[in-house]
Order: structure tokens, then C-alpha cells, then sequence
């Protein structure tokens, strides 16, 4: 990504941290929302910037820059200004600010970190999460445009997210322990039954799956008790030690059962003889 796009808005989190990862991650080139309105004011006409805000947001003339991709790296803290740019850019002409394409198909690519609609908080309900703000701008765009908004969401749901981890296990055994293989079994620990349970179970259902993904829903996060999942865990339990505890007993009862069926040949062997 970072070397295929050059000028990119990097959207989320707060001030300009999600530059700093950005930059860190190798693109060259990184604006936010708080360059576009300080070059702007107008961009958004309810947001003002604060004094900080401001002192961390770079100068530019944005009539004469062209941005080529829109990553939405962490949650907005500022949805109708994020979403007032971010449209802006998608319906523009080649990513250029002030343009607006007729077609409606030459603005830039955008990108989400993550889909999780909610996340759990303090607050006793959950919170609306990155994946409400997709949905939005979807119905946004649509109601705007008369198109579907093409857009691409890593983690979790998507099995990309979980063929990456694979990989990462069979490397650090490899590193370890010398065993170049993934583990057997995986056990996925979460809260949210529409991301980590659907990804797990999908995965391991997947003909891309090598080994068995094994999925745990804890009772501590998104999950409410008393309602049914939409996507059913291989287990469901209080918390992350009691998700723990279940895999290694379960991983015990494995061995047990394994070497009583070994013993069990060896005596109907020694029978035979």
C-alpha cells in the first residue's frame, strides 16, 4: 500500500497520531481531515478547529494536490466533518478537493482498518464502531451518487485477517521451536459474535484453512447475556481465563482420549499374539 499510493488521507483517532503510524508504516506522503480544513475552513461548516488542532495540522494548498487513497485507521471522533471530506474525495475528480466528477468513478480507493459496527466501552450498550461509520457512508454515498460505494475492510470477518495469523504462528513455531507447521488447533478468543465468531468459523469451515480455528465467545465485551448470537461459538464463557482454561483442558481431554485409544490397540495387539 505504501508504495503504491503516493498522497494518501489518513482518517481517525486523535490529533495526529494515526499520521505518525501512517508515516511509520511507509507512506511518504500523509494529510488528515485538520490539513483539509485549515487550508478550508468552509470544508465543514459546524467543525472548527481547536488551537491544537490546528498547531498540528499541516499547510497546503489543496486545489492543487491529488489524493489517491482514503484509510480510515481508527475511529472518527468527528463523523460529519470525516464524512463531508471523505465524500468530497470519493465523488471528486482523481482525488483533487473542489472537483466533482460526473461519472462519479474517478475519485480515490478507500480503506477501512476494521467492520465491527459496535464495540464494547464503560457505557452499559455498545458503542457504534468503525463498521457503522462504512455503513453510513455507504447509504450516503448511494442516496448522493445512485452507485454502491466500493470499499475494502481488513480484519476481522475477512478471511485474509486469519491466513495472516497462520502464517504468523507457523513462522514463530518455525523461529522457536523449529516446527514448521501451524498449530493444530487455534483457539479464537472474543466478544463480538459478527466479527470474531463469523471470521473464525468461516475460516476453519474454509478450504484455506490448514489446521482447526476453534471459536470462543466471552461473556465480558459486545455479547449480552440472554440474547441469542447471530453466529454460534464453539463455546461460551465468562471471561478470557475461563476461554483459556477451556482450551487447555480441552487440549488435555485430546491427549487423554489419544493415548487411551493407543493403549487400547496395544492390548487388542497383544492379544492377537
Amino acid at each position: 500500500m505504501a508504495e503504491k499510493y503516493g498522497t494518501v488521507l489518513v482518517v481517525g483517532g486523535e490529533g495526529d497520531k494515526c499520521r505518525s503510524v501512517a508515516e511509520g508504516y511507509g507512506f511518504r506522503d500523509v494529510v488528515t481531515p485538520g490539513d483539509i480544513i485549515k487550508d478550508n475552513k468552509d470544508t465543514t461548516p459546524f467543525r472548527k478547529l481547536t488551537d491544537d488542532e490546528t498547531n498540528h495540522s499541516r499547510a497546503r494548498n489543496f486545489s492543487e494536490t491529488e489524493i489517491q487513497a482514503i484509510f480510515v485507521f481508527a475511529d472518527s471522533r468527528d463523523w460529519a466533518g470525516d464524512q463531508q471530506i471523505i465524500l468530497d474525495l470519493l465523488m471528486s475528480k482523481h482525488g483533487r478537493l473542489g472537483t466533482r466528477s460526473e461519472t462519479f468513478d474517478e475519485g480515490p480507493p478507500i480503506f477501512f482498518s476494521h467492520n465491527d459496527i459496535v464495540w464494547s466501552t464503560s457505557h452499559q450498550l455498545t458503542r457504534l464502531g468503525m463498521g457503522a461509520l462504512r455503513t453510513s457512508l455507504e447509504a450516503m454515498y448511494k442516496a448522493m451518487t445512485g452507485k454502491d460505494l466500493i470499499s475494502t475492510a481488513f480484519g476481522k470477518p475477512q478471511i485474509g485477517t486469519f491466513q495472516f495469523a497462520t502464517r504468523l504462528l507457523q513462522q514463530w513455531r518455525k523461529d522457536t521451536h523449529g516446527i514448521n507447521a501451524p498449530p493444530r488447533t487455534v483457539y479464537f478468543v472474543g466478544d463480538t459474535p459478527e466479527s470474531d465468531i463469523r471470521g473464525t468459523n468461516e475460516f476453519n469451515a474454509s478450504e484455506l484453512s490448514e489446521n482447526q480455528w476453534y471459536s470462543i465467545l466471552v461473556r465480558t465485551g459486545v455479547f449480552q447475556e440472554g440474547t441469542k448470537p447471530a453466529f454460534q461459538p464453539n463455546a461460551t464463557v465468562d471471561n478470557v481465563l475461563e476461554a483459556v482454561k477451556h482450551g487447555i483442558q480441552r487440549e488435555v481431554d485430546k491427549n487423554v482420549r489419544t493415548k487411551v485409544q493407543q493403549l487400547s490397540e496395544q492390548q487388542e495387539t497383544i492379544a492377537e499374539e
